[in-house]
């Protein structure tokens, strides 16, 4: 899944093959039940003002972006007054560059790397096996789709697609052990495997979750271990973090990472919050002696100069807009073609990777507005992605990345227009809401005889019926706003 061009013919093709995969289905559905009904669990029964902490979630992220430039240059002057190396890559090539220079000076052909979607969003295992680097995951759902050679499905779970049958074959098939799909034995196949790995390796890579700006320190959230023994037990730590990281201080970023944890998986708190401030001192035991962090800027910084896109710039990567969207659980992650998937993928991945080449995403989307609704720093990524949608069509600030490569249909433009023509005059609507009360049943019939089975709105009314518009929908109207109209 690169960010080379995708058509909207290789989107669709990708669509329709996840969709006929029952078993796919089967799993993410599983799985998607469950986060939700953790997460709502948790919701209920812990947080008093869980709304009120969502508002403040809102507040900080919006006051970090407002001043991030100055943040940033507090952070990496804290940081390196700390001892830690700061790097500034412009794009994913200048990352990539930055972690290969390293590991080639210090004659690296390994990278252990804990979880990071950063990396993921790079291609960063790619560039490195292209150059001779392996770079191997640790993270046991990141390990399993490396070992059959996919991208993450989710960007917290990523091997959320695969039951543990499906796993136990994989590692049957490339650890050349016994088959199991017991979990405990799994996880203890993983454990052995990357024991060996960590024995040997002199550089490790993670993500950050929050770079904090007054301690010039980065905190890391994870549930395995596999991110703590990256970050400590080498001689060299890379950690690759997205300018939108940056939190003023510590007390901003644990009211974020109070909200993160029960909307990714419904638990109170991760089993382990790493908080690294600096490379090992002397006397001290273990440690990397040199912590080297990559702030990434990747377009993001295009991002925040829009009037109203820039609030995708807040996502904490919680994933709980995935588990709630009723589009992503019915053809997973891989459809998107790109890094993130689902609904904040759609708000964020064209403004990244350009409109031209993801914008078809924006189509994967009912606008049901759980997203919007269970987002824990209140993005309004249902009413981002209809604006984005508007961007494909040729509307909107015509600023985002791609815009003006985007192919374009001239049918698809004008009908909007119309639209647009009939909504805005009052009179306009009317007539056309009565027109269709009578219509709309006669089209019913014609669409769904013999010489129309093809046509795209016969297709729709196989699993859908054609609203029924009746009554003197005014009147109604009037009635129910408790107003008169002239």
């Amino acid at each position: 899944m690169s960010s080379n061009y995708h058509s909207d013919q290789q989107y669709k093709d990708s669509i329709n093959t996840h969709l006929s995969d029952s078993q796919l289905r089967e799993n993410l559905k599983s799985c998607m039940d469950t986060l939700k009904g953790n997460r709502k669990r948790l919701v209920s029964t812990r947080y008093k003002d869980w709304e009120d902490l969502r508002e403040l979630g809102r507040q900080i992220k919006e006051r970090a972006l407002k001043n991030l430039p100055e943040l940033l240059e507090r952070f990496e002057s804290n940081a390196k007054r700390n001892g830690i190396n700061v790097h500034w890559a412009k794009d994913s090539n200048e990352a990539n560059e930055i972690i290969l220079e390293l590991a080639k000076s210090r004659n690296v052909d390994t990278i252990l790397k804990g979880k990071s979607m950063a990396s993921e969003e790079i291609h960063l295992n790619a560039f490195m096996k292209q150059r001779g680097i392996n770079a191997v995951e640790t993270d046991l759902g990141e390990l399993i789709i490396q070992l059959i050679d996919e991208p993450p499905v989710h960007i917290v779970a990523p091997a959320i697609h695969k039951n543990r049958n499906q796993i136990g074959k994989i590692f049957e098939q490339n650890l050349k052990v016994k088959f199991t799909n017991v979990p405990e034995e799994l996880n203890g196949i993983a454990r052995v495997h990357l024991r060996g790995e960590f024995k040997k390796f002199k550089m490790g890579l993670t993500g950050v979750n929050f770079a904090i700006a007054n301690e010039g320190a980065i905190w890391l959230l994870e549930n395995e271990g596999n991110g703590r023994m990256s970050s400590s037990a080498p001689d060299i730590h890379v950690a690759i973090c997205g300018i939108e990281k940056i939190v003023e201080n510590f007390e901003d970023a644990a009211v974020l990472d109070t909200l993160l944890v029960p909307s990714a998986t419904g638990a109170p708190i991760t089993c382990y919050n790493n908080i690294i401030s600096s490379p090992r001192k002397e006397g001290e035991l273990d440690g990397p002696k040199e912590i080297h962090i990559i702030m990434l800027d990747n377009n993001r910084s295009n991002m925040l100069s829009q009037p109203y896109y820039h609030k995708a710039l807040s996502c904490i990567r919680c994933g709980t807009c995935l588990n709630h969207c009723p589009v992503y659980d019915k053809i997973g992650g891989h459809s998107y073609l790109v890094t993130y998937p689902g609904p904040i993928g759609e708000v964020i991945s064209p403004q990244i990777f350009g409109l031209d080449n993801c914008g078809y995403m924006t189509n994967l989307c009912s606008l049901c507005g759980r997203c919007s609704e269970k987002c824990p720093v209140k993005i309004p990524l249902a009413e981002i992605i209809r604006d984005l949608r508007s961007e494909r069509v040729g509307q909107g600030i015509k600023k985002i990345k791609g815009y003006e490569n985007v192919e374009r249909d001239e049918v698809e433009q004008k009908m909007m227009r119309d639209f647009s023509d009939v909504a805005t005059k009052g009179w306009k609507w009317r007539f056309t809401l009565k027109m269709l009360h009578f219509l709309t049943p006669m089209l019913a019939f014609i669409l769904q005889r013999k010489f129309m089975k093809n046509n795209l709105a016969a297709k729709w009314l196989i699993n859908h019926d054609m609203p029924i518009l009746s009554g003197n929908l005014h009147s109604k109207v009037k009635k129910l706003k408790g107003v008169v109209y002239e």
